[in-house]
């Protein structure tokens, strides 16, 4: 803050990429605001707060009461077994961002198909309010990998009063489109300016932003033995993916440096996964970016909203919070949450959505896994349907099923297993969990003393055994896969704590199995 002044007299925005749990904020003894939820990024505008010169003094007060149906993913009071340690405050980046005052681009959702770039910008209008139409222009540019102009077009933005948001949809169509898809995946840069047309100053730059685009689409079909298959751009793709923590040693839900933060997603890419499937943990958004441009699948859970401390719901008084889980049993059931903590976990539910919309690399929103905090299970698979139509929906990884979304998902641990069953043949199915396989490499445990686990017994020869146990688990999948299975997702990129299942260790110096040797193991499950 103390460059405030460098700053001009711009409006000044103070963006939190995320703060676990309850954030409420105070800028020189002045109230800017708060926001509830962990793992999404909001902002507040300080520009009637800050001093431009001088010193200024910022308060950020965070409560993390870790009770009830509070979203937190793996998060617990006690870190063991398949539960972590908790995390509370600051965990991504805090930046101060300058903006003009006549008008500046907010928020940019981007979507696009096999033809169409779709630009919905959200424009956030200063003082003085617009007078009339056409005053204000955004104008849209897409450019090629070799800075050619694929496209352009422009919309106007529509008067609206002084400090409020206005609605501008763009859409760009693109001639010969170069498509994203894993193995290639291109991106269009974008280009995204607001000009104003006045007897004064003919289109005035007011404020410009740089994005991108992936113009894909994903789906479902049915193959030649009539199996309902996941496809990318219309072709059929088996999705092989690590289900990725993303805890650190030293930081638990923050990372080193973006470099490491990159390293696992270019580990699972040359491993010959394509796919990750992010568990009950949304990331900073240089994550996803380097999804997209790695040409990575990804799998988005929604943070689970349960208390660890009562799993497995074997206590009457947990169920209203989690569930008794019956996996694949017909006759499902569900926990019971009242109305103020199913409205917050539909709020953050959406705050993800719209944090994550643009990014290719998501296909699939998995909003429930395992019964973990499972609850009204239809109408929120019925309205992440609506929500976003350009996705399919995972409704409960392993959960208890319910006839919503496109996918039926089963875990089996440690090699997979599936039932198969006539009442799922209108849903792609796919192994959302399995393997685990466990090898404690001392010299890189978070712990030396304390007990290490994975699913089924740890390796004791080493490498070998390792090796030999995921092949054995490979070649399940595969016989899975011809009777209809479409994905499978291998516990887990790395070790966590005492959970000692990673193909990479927990300081990620040791990758247990290299990534030459699992793409070779990998070769039958993605051929033709």
């Amino acid at each position: 803050l103390r460059r405030a002044a460098a700053l001009g007299q711009q409006r000044l925005l103070l963006r939190f990429e995320a703060v676990d749990y309850q954030c409420e904020v105070w800028l020189n003894g002045g109230h800017l605001g708060n926001h509830k939820g962990g793992y999404t990024p909001f902002a507040f505008d300080a520009s009637h707060l800050i001093h431009r010169t001088g010193t200024n003094t910022l308060v950020v007060r965070v409560r993390d009461p870790m009770e009830g149906t509070q979203i937190r993913g793996k998060q617990s009071p006690v870190a063991e077994g398949i539960f972590y340690t908790r995390v509370s405050g600051i965990w991504q980046t805090v930046w101060l961002e300058a903006v003009p005052t006549v008008a500046h681009i907010d928020e940019l959702t981007i979507t696009a198909d096999l033809h169409r770039i779709l630009v919905n910008a959200s424009v956030a209008v200063g003082q003085p309010a617009l007078s009339k139409a056409g005053e204000l222009v955004l104008e849209l540019k897409a450019h090629d990998a070799n800075r050619a102009l694929a496209g352009r077009t422009m919309g106007s933005v529509p008067p609206v009063p002084a400090f409020h948001l206005a609605a501008v949809p763009l859409t760009l169509h693109i001639a010969a489109p170069r498509l994203w898809t894993p193995n290639s995946p291109h991106l269009y840069a974008l280009q995204v300016q607001i000009r104003r047309y006045n007897d004064s100053r003919r289109g005035a730059l007011i404020d410009a932003v740089r994005s991108y685009a992936g113009m894909r689409t994903v789906g479902t079909k049915r193959d030649v033995t009539g199996q309902l298959r996941l496809t990318v751009n219309g072709e059929e793709l088996f999705q092989l993916g690590l289900l990725d923590q993303g805890w650190w040693p030293d930081g638990l839900l923050t990372p080193p440096s973006d470099a490491a933060l990159l390293s696992d997603v270019q580990f699972a890419k040359a491993a010959g996964f394509n796919t990750i499937r992010k568990h009950v943990k949304i990331e900073s958004r240089r994550f996803y970016y380097h999804c997209d441009r790695l040409g990575i699948l990804l799998w988005q859970d929604q943070p689970s909203g349960f208390d660890p401390m009562a799993w497995p719901p074997g206590d009457m008084a947990n169920l209203p919070m989690i569930p008794l889980w019956s996996q694949l049993e017909a006759a499902p059931a569900e926990a019971y949450w009242n109305v103020t903590a199913h409205m917050q976990f539909m709020d953050e539910l959406e705050a993800m959505i719209r944090t994550l919309a643009s990014h290719p690399s998501i296909v699939v929103w998995v909003p429930f896994n395992e019964a973990w905090g499972q609850h009204d299970t239809i109408a929120v698979g019925e309205w992440l349907e609506r929500r976003d139509p350009t996705r399919l929906v995972n409704v409960a990884s392993g959960g208890n099923f319910w006839p919503v979304g496109h996918i039926v998902d089963a875990h089996s641990y440690p090699h997979p297993h599936f039932s198969f069953q006539s009442r799922f043949d209108t849903f792609v199915k796919v192994m959302g969990e399995f393997g685990g396989h466990g090898w404690a490499v001392h010299g890189h445990l978070w712990s030396a003393t304390a007990g290490h686990w994975g699913y089924g017994k740890l390796s004791e020869e080493g490498r070998d055994e390792l090796i030999g146990r995921y092949e054995k688990s490979t070649r399940a999948l595969l016989e899975l896969k011809k009777r209809g299975i479409a994905a499978g997702i291998y516990t887990q990129t790395t070790d966590v704590e005492n959970e000692v299942n990673g193909l990479l260790t927990y300081d990620r110096k040791v990758a247990k199995i290299d990534a030459q040797t699992l793409r070779r193991i990998h070769e039958p499950l993605l051929s033709e």
